[in-house]
């Protein structure tokens, strides 16, 4: 293969492993202990853009996470700037839902100037961040209430609307109700880590989709290895989906790229695997 895999989403050529910055940014999703550790000790531009780079060179140039972030948009310029690779930015951003936005709407002035924004900062796609689109997720009426608004503001401004979900009937409903969305976003890992419904369940949802789907957390937070959870993500996919995954440092980066295209070609990757004094009875002698 010349390069990382590609897929197309709304017209646009995106590689099919996409960078997660939930490890950038300090979201563990394991205590508050090890988060704070990563924004105090260990995240900040210059490791960023290192890590950045690694996936840019190896042709995996599209990027999930909230905009704007200080640290993250700088490390996005300065890879940019290395590697002559535009970053093709995903944006997730909240939105102001309260208890009177089913009924009435959001605010007209708060989201024009959120989606504003986005656009200033070059997001290609928005996808509003499961914090709003879950709790606008109605079973009666089996819709996303008022989302369609939040669409039609995104393709004004030249965006690409897509959904953002911890919910798999999200998924659902769009599809029955014709939302116009290019991609969602879906949990999906072997262990079922911050999953609503069984494994099994989500990966028809995610077969059946109309659109292609970006699968986050396929190494739930850390808790599968890399072997295990790679493989499987990439094994019970779509060739149009997409695997999104988060690493601390080059290494990982690397080491993550090379496992996923030995994985989609289904040869042995050339990873060094961890050496500890237990394995001395299993390697080959000589």
């Amino acid at each position: 293969m010349d390069g990382f895999p590609r897929t197309k989403v709304g017209g646009l050529s995106l590689s099919r492993m996409i960078i997660g910055t939930n490890w950038f940014l300090g979201f563990t999703h394991t205590s508050e202990a090890k988060s704070r550790y990563i924004r105090q000790h260990l995240m900040d531009r210059q490791r960023i853009a290192d890590i950045l780079e690694v996936f840019l060179r190896a042709g995996v140039d599209t990027l999930m996470g909230p905009l704007p972030h200080a640290h993250l948009d700088d490390a996005i310029t300065d890879a940019q700037g290395r590697t002559g690779v535009e970053v093709i930015r995903v944006s997730t951003p909240g939105l102001p839902v309260t208890a009177e936005t089913p009924e009435e709407g959001f605010d007209a002035g708060e989201m024009e100037r959120i989606l504003d924004e986005q656009a200033a900062l070059g997001a290609r796609f928005v996808m509003p961040h499961q914090s709003a689109t879950d709790r606008l997720v109605d079973g009666c009426t089996r819709r996303i209430r008022r989302m369609d608004e939040v669409c039609h503001l995104i393709r004004e401004r030249g965006m690409i609307p897509g959904l953002s979900t911890h919910m798999p009937e999200s998924i659902v409903y769009a599809d029955e109700s014709g939302l116009d969305v290019e991609t969602y976003i879906s949990i999906y890992n072997a262990m079922g880590f911050m999953m609503q419904v069984e494994v099994d369940w989500t990966a028809r949802i995610i077969s059946a989709a109309r659109r292609p789907v970006m699968t986050i957390k396929p190494m739930a937070a850390g808790q599968i290895r890399p072997f295990q959870g790679l493989t499987f993500a990439w094994n019970t996919i779509r060739d149009r989906d997409m695997v999104t995954v988060g690493t601390m440092s080059p290494d990982e980066a690397a080491e993550c790229i090379e496992l996923s295209l030995g994985i989609l070609e289904r040869r042995q990757a050339s990873v060094p695997l961890q050496e500890t004094r237990s394995k001395a009875s299993v390697k080959p002698r000589g």
